[in-house]
């Protein structure tokens, strides 16, 4: 998805864009986030849930978009952290793209009933919804 949107961006926008993600070696990250952080005319970078949990620190980004829910909100909330850091001076704006009618917005509702789970740490937080009932799991993986 990651490559997708990367593309898309760049033809659509005509911008640059970097994909920071988990394939990347050290040296590599080090560069696309030296490059984002340094140069006003990056100013896109599209970067992997798990692959932005390595001690990134993006103070100059303005704008957090996520396009893909995760099961575990805590794990989304720290992605949007990654660019609340110490040196952060701008104002930064989420965005969360959510698809109506798909099991996507059905984890949305889920997240957003059960707000008390988003305060769980990221391991216990992923195990909620094999402890949900039959009936809760069926609800979920119907379609409209």
């Amino acid at each position: 998805m990651g490559d997708i949107l990367e593309s898309m961006i760049s033809q659509e926008l005509n911008e640059k864009t970097f994909f920071f993600h988990g394939s990347l070696t050290r040296s590599q990250r080090d560069k696309i986030v030296s490059d984002f952080q340094g140069n006003p005319e990056t100013r896109i970078m599209v970067v992997s849930l798990k692959a932005g949990g390595t001690g990134l620190n993006l103070t100059a980004a303005a704008r957090v978009i996520h396009y893909d829910l995760w099961w575990n909100p805590a794990v989304e909330t720290q992605a949007t952290d990654r660019v609340y850091r110490i040196g952060q001076h701008r104002n930064v704006t989420v965005h969360r793209l959510i698809t109506l009618g798909t099991f996507e917005e059905k984890i949305d509702d889920m997240i957003k009933q059960k707000k008390e789970l988003s305060e769980l740490t990221v391991s216990v937080g992923e195990s909620w919804i094999t402890e949900l009932p039959e009936r809760e799991l069926k609800k979920i993986f119907s379609l409209r």
